[in-house]
Parts: structure tokens; C-alpha cells; sequence
């Protein structure tokens, strides 16, 4: 069994950057544990802070249920994380606590601050988790989790490299499903500020899953296009080329750096494929 901890900055982060990974995890006997770093109560455009927190804290709930995994929140307000001496000792602590054998979190170049400082507080926790006399409280870690970064698609100052590919589309219902907890957000916030037209959302849950994965699934489907190389080189050229869903995953420094046999036995599917 390993241990899978993904840290994203807002609820939903996890979810849309590796979901889809999650169930597969979860599938297999894995413990995979969601880390919030904020409470996600600026993430609207009509909701009161402190009830869009509860709701926020209730959808996560229900999409861990979904993905069989464990969702923490902290109470970091969203928008106003910062990589401050007092987060980092908290995360090492966490993380600690935790021992995980692979860790994912966001790129630290981000157009979210959240995101980036999110980034940036996992990697000023990397190796420390293995200093005995930094939070000396908390038994310190042997050996230093592996690291990895969500997809994302900035170029500056340099683009996403994907060391790994997963092919998801066996479970990608249940990342929809999943998504579909988050109601707060993608029905609602993200339909009002990313794409305008909340008054075309639909009412009736069935009919908004559909919307959801019209309106979202050309953005679910970019891993997959633009990796489209090494799923090949993981599955085959036959699999590879037909892959729809994908998560993948960028390897950090800051991190242990696994082999290849570290690496398979990590990420789900990753034995190499043959023509």
C-alpha cells in the first residue's frame, strides 16, 4: 500500500488535477489523503464568506465519499496564503504526520497566489520533513517523499515537462461525479467568471452533469492532448493514441527521485507498453 497526499490550494483542486488518479489509487488499496490549504471562501460572486466555507467544506465531504479518499481543509481564508515561516512548520508537521511516499502540489509559477505560495510552502518543507531538530515534536521522516507537479499549461519561466501519464479513462465518471459535488464552484462561481452565462445552467441534476462535461470537457481533455507522447511511450502507440482522459505529472527537485521501479510502483498503469 502507498501513500498518496495531494495538496491543492482551494477545494476542487485535488479533484480536477488528480481525481481521476485518486480513484484509481483508492482502487488499488492505496491511502490517498486531500490537503486544502485555504477554506475557499472567496471562491463566489454572490455567497457570504462564512456560509460559502461550510458549503465549500460539504462538497468536498461529498466528493471525497465519490473518490474514496480522505479531504482535510485548513483555515487559511482563500486568496491571503502566504509562505510564512508559521505555514511551512505547520505543513512539516503535517506531512510528517502524514508520511506519505509521494506528494503532488501545484507548479510555483501559477496565475492563483494561492496556487503559487501552495507550491512554495511544499517545497520549503521538502527535505526538512527530515530534520530531526526542526519540529522536533513530530518524529521526522527517514526519507524524503517523492514530489510531483499538477499539469498545468503556463510556459514562464518554463513549460509543464510531463515525466508521467496516466491513463484515467476508466475512471473518469467517477472524477465527474466528484466534480459534480463542487456545486458552489463549477455551476455557479466558475460559470459566472470564467465563462459568463450562469443563467444557462441547468436546475436538475442529471441534466447539470451533462452540462458539466460539455462545458468542461475540452479543458479535461488537455492533459491528454498535450501528453499525448508519453502515454505512447507508457501504454503503446495503439492505447496511447486513445486516450481521451489523462492526468500527468511533472517530477520536482525538491523531492526523493525515484527509479523507474519506484516510479511504476507510484503512479498507477505506468509499466511500459509495447507496440
Amino acid at each position: 500500500m502507498k501513500k498518496i497526499l495531494v495538496i491543492g490550494a482551494h477545494p476542487d483542486d485535488c479533484d480536477i488535477y488528480a481525481g481521476g488518479c485518486a480513484a484509481l489509487w483508492s482502487d488499488r488499496g492505496d491511502q490517498v489523503s486531500f490537503i486544502s490549504m485555504t477554506n475557499g471562501n472567496a471562491g463566489h460572486h454572490r455567497e457570504a464568506p462564512d456560509k460559502l466555507e461550510k458549503r465549500r467544506r460539504e462538497e468536498a465531504e461529498r466528493a471525497a465519499d465519490v473518490l474514496k479518499v480522505s479531504y482535510e481543509i485548513l483555515g487559511h481564508d482563500d486568496g491571503c496564503l502566504v509562505p510564512s515561516l508559521e505555514n511551512r512548520l505547520d505543513l512539516i508537521r503535517r506531512v510528517r504526520k502524514s508520511a506519505p511516499d509521494l506528494i503532488l502540489t501545484h507548479r510555483p509559477n501559477d496565475y492563483h497566489p494561492d496556487h503559487r505560495y501552495t507550491s512554495t510552502l511544499v517545497q520549503d518543507a521538502a527535505y526538512m520533513v527530515t530534520v530531526p531538530l526542526v519540529c522536533p515534536e513530530v518524529p521526522h521522516l527517514e526519507n524524503n517523499p517523492v514530489i510531483a507537479y499538477l499539469f498545468d499549461e503556463f510556459t514562464r519561466p518554463a513549460p509543464f515537462r510531463a515525466d508521467v501519464a496516466v491513463d484515467i479513462d476508466s475512471v473518469a465518471e467517477r472524477k465527474w461525479r466528484a466534480l459534480d459535488c463542487h456545486e458552489s464552484q463549477f455551476y455557479e462561481w466558475l460559470a459566472y467568471n470564467m465563462r459568463p452565462g450562469t443563467e444557462n445552467v441547468p436546475t436538475e441534476a442529471g441534466e447539470r452533469l451533462l452540462w458539466l462535461q460539455n462545458t468542461w470537457g475540452e479543458i479535461l481533455e488537455r492533459p491528454a492532448e498535450s501528453c499525448r507522447q508519453r502515454l505512447v511511450e507508457t501504454y503503446g502507440s495503439a492505447h496511447g493514441a486513445g486516450v481521451t482522459f489523462a492526468e500527468a505529472f511533472e517530477l520536482s527537485e525538491f523531492g526523493g527521485q525515484p527509479g523507474k521501479e519506484e516510479l511504476s510502483a507510484l503512479f498507477p498503469g505506468q509499466a511500459p507498453g509495447a507496440d
